[in-house]
């Protein structure tokens, strides 16, 4: 749990101390950064680029070539230039004078709109349960609609609207000291707004702040207004009234009746057709939790990370071709769990956690998949437009114990780099862990020892738990090279005992179709929303991506078995038929990397120094996980079933608190963990789910009733851990 960190306090003898330093500094993973950047060379990764395969249009042409020139610009930096005027009293009244100059689009024909939308029209004919019919008048149809829209929303006022721009720019810049966005990031959202179609912005939410940052961040470059869904419940009249002047929207009561209800058919279709709605509640609990503590925080710094636009049209088109036969969780894995088989299916799994809404189930069961495909194809952008923090990479190396700070946070920031992610710090990089480990201090323990150096203890319990919940956001960016290493350990671990040396394991020949299995098993159990696996990605093509990451960070190399033409020998090789005459469109394999050539090919693991650590790394990122997979697992015989799944998950998540005190191991002591436990075992027939007046209930699976069986389902699981 110790960890050393070199803190001089004093800068006197500068020569003699800077020689101490690089003994000091120096690591086995990278070269000594007295500086860290977020660029590799000249430029700094780009990330968020929409699906090149559903929508290879927008991928091409919603690009700004030169991205990576530009900078960022701070939104709550508002000077004289921002303004029409010049003058010593503009320098003075600029924000106020630039919230005058803001643009608020008219909404003048809203009502038109709404009528000669489809769903609205489908009521007006009749065609619908609870329809007008042909008879209506129309004229009263329309007086109704306007009626409801009337409810809905109100024309924006601009003047309220630029007052309330100036007062959040001023309660901006007292909060933070700037707000940066990226100019390549928002000219390619200004290329997409030029089409004239509206954009449908869908948020991860980092912070409570968000309802709040966002409309401003877009009314302030010029996007126009954004609206935002209130409860209608938790507002008087007046403040209702303000609301809709300032772009708020708030649902008819009967637009929330069930969707089997004849009542309120107009209203939903009329809300269906006006709304895109975001909560802003938070974002008013936020502000008063930031006026409670003023003057005991610091101002801080903050960036709004826009993911490349894309046609909804272009993927409703593209998408439906890259649906092929899948099979649930519990048909692909449940056979091989029980010993039952040991052949994995070749089909893609079958997961599906979106919550089934009111929306949703309205739709029909096409639509239904494409929704949920889309939302898993808007997350893997989420994630990866997001910029990784100094905290993450604080917390892991915290977590995995690792001995001199300096010099390996650089290093893990140069690797998150290399892999494609942005970070969002710059600096010094003695002043930037100082700054880092002020964030964490109130989950680690500074004790000063000899020397001037400091020694860095994470706190046991829930300070341990927070550092797991900071480590998470690094996963990502490694999790390839994760996936490869868990599986390597579970191909070894009927081999060579977890204990034993390096040099032992790395004797074992390792063959690419048991490298292929290992990593299938692993990534069906995984849920989908930790991979972000595209839904047009197949598995087959993650399996080599992930054993082409293991090679190229060196933990795997090729061995050339006896008698076998070396892999440099290109000379005598011929293309097969299959090869020759293979589909243009058919990525479902590698030319080079055939699944029947790849018998013949083995790796070891390398014996380079610095590979045992960096596996070890690699393995403990999904540790938390997988050790709440198995400790669930273990669960199963003490759990009391049946109970819903809150129940039951309370009872899973106190089990994991107590072992942790056990066991010290509080990284897996999580109630998100439990529940996606809950999940995945439900999903492999672990647990089975049936109707009940108290809702759902869950109780064990037939299959699983053995203590046998739940002891196999446990070591299947332990396999990829590496402890």
């Amino acid at each position: 749990m110790d960890t050393m960190l070199e803190a001089r306090l004093q800068t006197k003898q500068r020569n003699t101390q800077n020689s101490r330093e690089t003994s000091l500094w120096s690591s086995g993973f990278g070269m000594k950064l007295e500086a860290v950047t977020p660029f590799l060379g000249k430029y700094r990764p780009f990330v968020g680029r929409c699906c090149q395969t559903c929508t290879p249009k927008s991928w091409e042409s919603l690009f700004h070539r030169s991205i990576m020139d530009l900078g960022f610009c701070n939104v709550i930096l508002v000077k004289e230039e921002n303004t029409r005027f010049r003058g010593w009293l503009v320098r003075r009244l600029c924000c106020f004078l630039w919230s005058l100059e803001q643009h608020i689009p008219p909404c003048r024909d809203a009502p038109e709109k709404i009528m000669e939308r489809t769903g609205v029209q489908n009521v007006i004919s009749g065609r619908d349960p609870g329809g007008a019919g042909e008879g209506q008048v129309s004229g009263l149809v329309k007086k109704e609609v306007q009626r409801i829209l009337g409810h809905i929303q109100a024309p924006p006022c601009p003047f309220l609207l630029r007052l309330f721009s100036w007062a959040l720019l001023r309660f901006l810049k007292c909060v933070f000291l700037n707000v940066q966005l990226h100019k390549g990031q928002m000219k390619m959202v200004h290329q997409a707004a030029q089409a004239g179609l509206p954009l449908v912005l869908l948020s991860t939410h980092k912070s409570l702040l968000d309802g709040i940052l966002l409309p401003f961040v877009l009314l302030s470059q010029g996007l126009g207004v954004l609206r935002v869904a209130w409860d209608p419940r938790t507002c008087s009249p007046t403040l209702r009234a303000l609301l809709k002047k300032l772009g708020g929207l708030f649902l008819p009561p009967e637009a929330n009746l069930t969707l089997d209800s004849s009542e309120g058919v107009l209203a939903r279709a009329v809300v269906h057709a006006a709304s895109a709605p975001l909560g802003l509640w938070t974002g008013a609990l936020a502000v008063l939790r930031i006026l409670r503590g003023w003057g005991r925080s610091r101002p801080v710094c903050v960036r709004v990370h826009l993911a490349q636009p894309f046609s909804l049209q272009e993927y409703t088109i593209n998408a439906r071709s890259c649906w092929g036969s899948r099979q649930t969780l519990e048909q692909l894995l449940q056979p091989i769990v029980l010993g039952q088989c040991t052949t994995v299916p070749d089909t893609e799994k079958e997961q599906e956690w979106t919550p089934a809404t009111g929306p949703l189930l309205a739709l029909k069961d096409e639509d239904q998949l494409l929704v949920r495909r889309l939302s898993r194809h808007v997350l893997n952008a989420s994630v990866m437009s997001s910029a990784v923090m100094s905290t993450a990479i604080m917390a892991t190396l915290l977590l995995f114990k690792h001995q001199k700070l300096l010099g390996e946070f650089s290093w893990l920031t140069e690797e998150t780099l290399l892999r494609g992610f942005d970070v969002g710090f710059s600096g010094q990089l003695r002043c930037l862990v100082q700054h880092t480990l002020s964030l964490l201090q109130a989950h680690v323990t500074l004790l000063r020892v000899h020397q001037g150096d400091l020694l860095v203890v994470p706190r046991l319990g829930r300070g341990l738990t927070h550092l797991a919940h900071l480590s998470a956001e690094l996963l990502p960016a490694f999790l390839s090279e994760a996936v490869g290493a868990c599986a390597v350990r579970g191909l070894l671990a009927g081999r060579v005992p977890p204990e034993g040396p390096w040099e032992l394991q790395g004797i074992e020949l390792l063959s690419q179709n048991e490298l292929y299995r290992q990593i299938l098993l692993l990534l069906h159990l995984l849920p989908q929303d930790l991979l972000l696996l595209q839904p047009c990605q197949s598995s087959y093509c993650y399996c080599q991506e992930v054993l082409d990451r293991l090679i190229q960070c060196g933990l795997l190399v090729a061995e050339e078995t006896p008698g076998s033409r070396p892999a440099c020998d290109t000379g005598r090789q011929r293309l097969s038929a299959k090869l020759l005459w293979k589909p243009s469109g058919d990525f479902t394999d590698s030319d080079s990397d055939d699944f029947e050539e790849a018998e013949g090919r083995f790796f070891r693991l390398s014996q380079q120094s610095r590979c045992p650590d960096f596996f070890f790394f690699l393995c403990r990122l999904l540790s938390p996980l997988l050790q709440a997979f198995a400790q669930a697992a273990t669960f199963l015989h003490q759990g009391q079933l049946p109970d819903t799944e809150s129940g039951y998950a309370e009872q899973l998540f106190q089990f994991l608190q107590a072992t942790a005190q056990e066991e010290g191991f509080f990284e897996c002591a999580d109630p998100k963990l439990a529940i996606s436990a809950i999940w995945t075992f439900r999903d492999l027939g672990v647990l089975q789910q049936t109707p009940s007046p108290a809702g759902p209930m869950l109780y064990l699976s037939p299959a699983f009733t053995s203590w046998e069986n739940q002891e196999k389902l446990e070591q299947f699981i332990r396999q990829f851990i590496c402890s």
